[in-house]
């Protein structure tokens, strides 16, 4: 019987802590909806690094490692 009342006590702490934290993370603040906003419609196109260079030969290779 004492098992149950504290199964129940513990379900109704968990409740009100859940129910009370939806609540306070519920609402976005205006400054990071807008940045958001912002954020989608000013995107930059993606930078992109084109490398145009030959490889080196393996005797290069080694008087680069001397």
């Amino acid at each position: 019987m004492n098992i149950a009342k504290n199964m129940e006590a513990i379900f109704i702490i968990a409740t009100v802590l859940i129910a009370g934290t939806s609540l306070a993370t519920a609402a976005v603040p205006a400054h990071h909806a807008a940045a958001h906003a912002v954020a989608k419609v000013d995107s930059a196109p993606m930078q992109v690094v084109t490398i145009s260079a030959k490889r080196l030969t393996a005797e290069q290779k080694a008087a680069l490692g001397n």
